[in-house]
């Protein structure tokens, strides 16, 4: 009797890996393959998705960066003690929140840090590609679950810190995706990158709560014929996100997501804005009011008021989990550039797709069948290397031999297309390579039997109810 090969793991880089979204999600993960909860608000674990060829919650590892040295575990306690995480389940997977802390790198630029862009680039790429090396994964997925950052000042000014990690990502061949309304690869300087990597990436701004709705909401008035004459909304917010949001530039660039739901479901934007209250006492609880004025027949006008309460981080979590994976797969099998399939899940979608979200959530069944119909080789062209040679998927020990990528190394001599990030910046930024972080190395004791049961409950995975969710 031949021994069963070892199922391939994926690595999950969460860039803001000490925030509340990247903990929930890592404890998320533990206690859905443990069976300590179900998969609540997991698309991937519908059953439509059973024969995607998804990467397995269990063989998922966790790392990332992060400017922030509070460990998982100690973060795990506070989200539990404001109501976000289940009393007890903190305790019961302290031993994966422990390994997946012990994969966290420090992030950048900090105050009074003295590295140039491409040397923060470079540091950042080579974590990501030992995390990789170290734990022999297939792949690794970068996703941004950071705090929103302000829109960027323009040409030449500095490269914001989401696109400094949008590049790293590339550097180490690695697919990317932004949770955030943060500029990541929207920035021109990693556009640009990207369209050489042909590495697969999605994003951005993940929509969870009152952005959900409008997508909802948006094309049944249109639908209907109805008028929309004004759209006005407000924001409460608590935790690190009502604090980011408190700056002007940075609930800009959120509101800009918010608008383009209902510029491209309604034709027009209507008036009205959305304002954002930061207020501390709600934590990682948000509460989202808005208020629609619209026309019915003969003129009649009517209004349509909503009102969303939700838990940020719980919201947040499951579509995480479900866009790296997904992520990963079309990586495996060979998909390059924008994923507009996966624009179900963002305010601000990258590349081409319909904005409704029934429209979108069609377009993602349809490519999750796609990902399953695509023949089994697939996985094993698409780890992190060939991507710096155009294609998006490669090998890991591609990646390692060449050392090369769209965004060139300055330990392995040579400037990359965007040498001049410092001093007249029309490419990208000059280089990246990195340091690294490991599996989960605490899960493995459980790999046999979870494996098992993660699988058994996949074709049964939405009966039940109970955690996760996002941002509104």
């Amino acid at each position: 009797m031949s021994a069963s090969l070892p199922r391939p793991r994926v690595g999950v880089w969460l860039i803001g890996a000490r925030g509340s979204v990247a903990t929930t999600v890592v404890t998320g993960c533990a206690a859905v393959t443990a069976g300590l909860h179900p998969p609540t608000g997991m698309v991937t674990e519908t059953p439509a998705f059973t024969d995607s060829g998804l990467p397995a919650l269990p063989d998922l590892v966790f790392g990332g960066h992060d400017t922030l040295d509070c460990p998982l575990p100690k973060r795990a306690e506070t989200l539990t003690a404001g109501g976000v995480l289940p009393p007890g389940l903190a305790t019961a997977v302290t031993a994966e929140l422990a390994a997946a802390d012990r994969e966290i790198r420090p992030g950048g630029p900090t105050p009074g840090d003295t590295r140039s862009e491409a040397d923060l680039i470079a540091a950042f790429a080579h974590d990501i590609r030992d995390f990789v090396r170290r734990h022999a994964l297939e792949r690794a997925v970068v996703v941004n679950v950071a705090s929103t950052e302000p829109a960027s000042e323009g040409p030449g000014a500095p490269l914001p810190a989401s696109t400094l990690y949008a590049l790293a990502a590339l550097r180490a061949g690695c697919p990317y995706v932004n949770f955030t309304p943060s500029e990541g690869m929207h920035h021109p300087v990693a556009a640009r990158e990207a369209e050489r990597s042909g590495l697969p990436h999605a994003g951005r701004d993940g929509k969870t709560g009152q952005t959900l709705l409008r997508a909802v909401l948006g094309p049944m008035f249109a639908q209907r014929a109805l008028s929309v004459r004004a759209w006005s909304g407000t924001n409460l917010l608590g935790g690190g996100d009502g604090a980011a949001l408190a700056d002007p530039a940075a609930a800009a660039a959120k509101n800009a997501g918010k608008e383009r739901v209902l510029a491209d479901t309604l034709g027009a934007v209507p008036e009205g804005e959305v304002h954002i209250d930061d207020v501390p006492a709600l934590g990682d609880w948000k509460t989202a009011w808005d208020h629609i004025a619209f026309d019915g027949f003969l003129g009649t006008r009517m209004i349509l008021q909503t009102i969303w309460q939700g838990c940020d981080s719980a919201l947040a979590a499951p579509l995480v989990l479900d866009l790296a994976r997904l992520t990963a797969r079309a990586h495996a099998t060979g998909r390059s550039g924008p994923l507009d399939a996966l624009g179900f899940y963002f305010k601000d979608p990258v590349g081409e797709g319909p904005s409704g979200l029934s429209e979108q959530y069609e377009a993602l069944l349809r490519f999750g069948r796609s990902l399953g119909a695509t023949d089994g080789e697939g996985s094993d062209r698409g780890s992190v290397g060939d991507a710096a040679e155009g294609r998006g998927a490669g090998s890991v020990g591609d990646a390692e031999r060449r050392g090369a990528g769209p965004v060139r190394d300055p330990e392995g001599g040579g400037t990359g297309p965007v040498e001049d990030a410092e001093d007249g910046r029309d490419g990208s930024v000059r280089d990246a390579e990195g340091r690294g972080a490991g599996p989960v190395e605490d899960i493995e004791r459980r790999r046999t039997e979870s494996v098992r049961s993660a699988e058994g409950r996949r074709t049964r995975s939405v009966r039940g109810a109970e955690e996760t969710g996002d941002t509104l």
